[in-house]
This record gives C-alpha cells, sequence and structure tokens, in this order.
C-alpha cells in the first residue's frame, strides 16, 4: 500500500528549532491529507497539525505561532518547521496522512502511520 517515513527528529534545546519530513511511498494516486500527531511519554496520541489538499491547514492551540505544516505534492511529503521549542514538545512525532492508492486498475483508499521520530527539547 502506502508506507510513511519520517525524519529530522533530535535534541535540541529549549528555544532552538528542528524540522521534522515525512515522505510518502509506494502506489500514490492522490493524498488528501497528511498531519503530523505526538505523543508524549503516559499521555495519549494528539493532533500537532494537519494540511488538506487544498493546503488548509489546522494547528493544536498548543503550537500555533510556533509550528508550520507544508507539503510537496509533487514529493508526497509532509514537513513540519517547529520553531520555540518546549520542554513540553518533548514527544515521539508521527505522521500519518490518507488518500487513494493504485490496485491494479482500480484507486483504494488508504490510511497510514509512520514509526514515529524522538523530539526531545532539554537544556
Amino acid at each position: 500500500q502506502v508506507q510513511f517515513v519520517e525524519s529530522g527528529g533530535g535534541l535540541v534545546q529549549p528555544g532552538g528549532s528542528l524540522r521534522l519530513s515525512c515522505a510518502a511511498s509506494g502506489r500514490i494516486a492522490r493524498i488528501t491529507i497528511m498531519g503530523w500527531y505526538r505523543q508524549a511519554p503516559g499521555k495519549q496520541r494528539e493532533l500537532v497539525a494537519r494540511i488538506s489538499s487544498s493546503d488548509s491547514t489546522n494547528y493544536a492551540d498548543s503550537v500555533k505561532g510556533r509550528f508550520t505544516i507544508s507539503r510537496d505534492i509533487a514529493k508526497n511529503t509532509v514537513y513540519l518547521q517547529m520553531n520555540g521549542l518546549r520542554p513540553e514538545d518533548t514527544a515521539v512525532y508521527y505522521c500519518d496522512g490518507s488518500g487513494t492508492y493504485y490496485d491494479g486498475s482500480y484507486q483504494r483508499p488508504f490510511s497510514s502511520w509512520g514509526q514515529g521520530t524522538q523530539v526531545t527539547v532539554s537544556s
């Protein structure tokens, strides 16, 4: 089907920046929406940001003004630029996406998650 692979996580000091990338691969016909989620230890996974095929975006209140989601349709890649990072942003960040993929002459729906990338904000 369709696979998502994240990259760009790491250790950064408070106030620093990171840029996450998530590339989708497979027999992709169309990706309608891609998003970033995060899960901190002992907490539920939460939405960080999402972007639609029409470039409509929405963000969690906790990241508005600091994080920016964007996408490169030609590369089937979504990005998350994170500025002004705080210790509470520490989590495993996952990307997900949904759309359709080619199955022979048919297009079938898919919804997939990446494996996650660790972001740690600490001095």
